[in-house]
């Protein structure tokens, strides 16, 4: 099975979920069978911790669904722990320099292309047997590796960032990049929309993949129209509220007719 790295690198659409509240038992089964094959659990801007992101990767087992953090910042303890508690994947907040770039990158592959830490038979490899060379060349093979550009200095450097081996993913914070770019909100603003064609020009001419998470349909249509081949469905909170919302609306518009 192709796994989500090459699908992304190659520009095959590979589509998923943000996870920002609700972490329970059922949630890797609920969106498999939403048709995500990827899940990212957003360590960031909620306060999950570790432990808890380890739960949801052992739930993750038996879907044919890859587990995913969103880590609080670039920094290697960051990064291994949670590649090491299982997670198939790290997406970086604010990536804004190909120095950071490279140091993400050393951090999440096994020498000889990287720096990170070896501990066999735990969580990361399913607590299974095998050769330490047949592990790490699975894990430098398979591990995703995202980093965000959503700040001016992320723009700025956007090509040298896309340009590092063991960088996978170039994935636009769109609210973060146009709040930095002194237009928050404003997404039709000809300053986002450029900064968008020069982060997709960027990840094509150095076989990278592009992700975006959306929260609407319209926003789903507009992001594979960009150019955005991983796309993340989100936030999870935003979407319960509004089908909630939208069933209760409807429920009282019918209320309203009758009395």
């Amino acid at each position: 099975m192709t796994g989500i790295r090459e699908k992304a690198m190659s520009g095959t659409p590979v589509y998923g979920a943000m996870v920002f509240e609700f972490f329970s038992s059922g949630i890797p089964a609920i969106l498999s069978q939403a048709g995500c094959e990827y899940v990212l659990y957003d360590m960031e801007h909620n306060g999950a911790g570790f432990e808890t992101l380890k739960a949801q990767a052992a739930m993750c087992r038996g879907h044919p669904i890859v587990p995913m953090a969103r880590v609080p910042a670039s920094d290697y303890h960051f990064l291994a722990r949670a590649l090491d508690i299982g997670m198939r994947g790290v997406m970086v907040p604010m990536v804004e320099s190909g120095e950071q770039a490279r140091a993400i990158a050393e951090a999440t592959r096994y020498p000889p292309v990287g720096r990170r830490g070896a501990a066999f038979g735990f969580a990361h490899d399913g607590y299974g047997g095998g050769t330490p060379a047949d592990k790490i060349a699975e894990a430098n093979t398979e591990i995703t590796v995202i980093a965000q550009i959503e700040t001016e200095r992320g723009l700025e450097n956007v090509e040298e960032i896309a340009a590092v081996e063991g960088i996978d993913v170039l994935w636009v914070g769109q609210f973060d990049l146009t709040n930095f770019l002194g237009i928050p909100g404003d997404f039709d603003n000809p300053r986002f929309t450029d900064a968008v064609a020069r982060t997709v020009a960027a990840a094509r001419g150095h076989g990278k993949g592009l992700g975006f998470m959306v929260t609407d349909e319209t926003w789903a249509a507009r992001a594979r129209d960009m150019g955005f081949n991983m796309v993340a469905v989100g936030t999870d909170q935003g979407l319960l509220m509004r089908g909630v919302t939208s069933v209760l609306d409807a429920a009282k518009q019918s209320g309203s007719e009758r009395q």
